[in-house]
């Protein structure tokens, strides 16, 4: 987790995810449809907000591989990002959050064992996701 102060303000938490993985769109559907208070918004990793926003937050192409989520200007990557986004999910799926408590070390080696297969197991497209258009207001691009 990282603490920077940004010169953007973002009044909802961001999610920066990878456009072209199976197993990332897919799961940011999921968020969309558990996210009762559509308070999450998303962009792609490979979108140029993303790309600004990461310069911004002084973040290398070593977070490419992972799931970025950015709430209250805190940025948060790999399993504590996943953890932390079920706070804003409905019940029971928001009852994950109290993996947290596991190791981080446990927690972030099952997450980098997926992330390392996600587009052999999960397959990749050729383009980024397009949101569905009543999601769209909730996407940069």
């Amino acid at each position: 987790m990282q603490h920077i102060k940004s010169d953007r303000n973002y009044s909802n938490p961001i999610v920066l995810f990878d456009g072209v993985c199976n197993l990332c769109t897919t799961s940011v559907q999921f968020l969309l449809a558990c996210n009762r208070k559509e308070n999450l918004h998303f962009a792609s990793l490979q979108s140029d907000f993303a790309k600004d926003l990461l310069a911004q937050y002084k973040l290398t192409n070593e977070e490419l591989s992972t799931i970025i989520f950015i709430e209250n200007e805190q940025i948060y990557t790999k399993s504590t990002a996943v953890l932390e986004l079920t706070k804003h999910l409905i019940y029971p799926w928001r009852a994950l959050y109290f993996f947290k408590f596991v190791p981080r070390m446990i927690t972030d080696w099952v997450y980098n064992l997926i992330s390392r297969n996600r587009y052999n197991w999960f397959g990749k497209k050729n383009q980024c996701m397009v949101p569905k258009p009543e999601w769209k207001h909730r996407f940069s691009e």
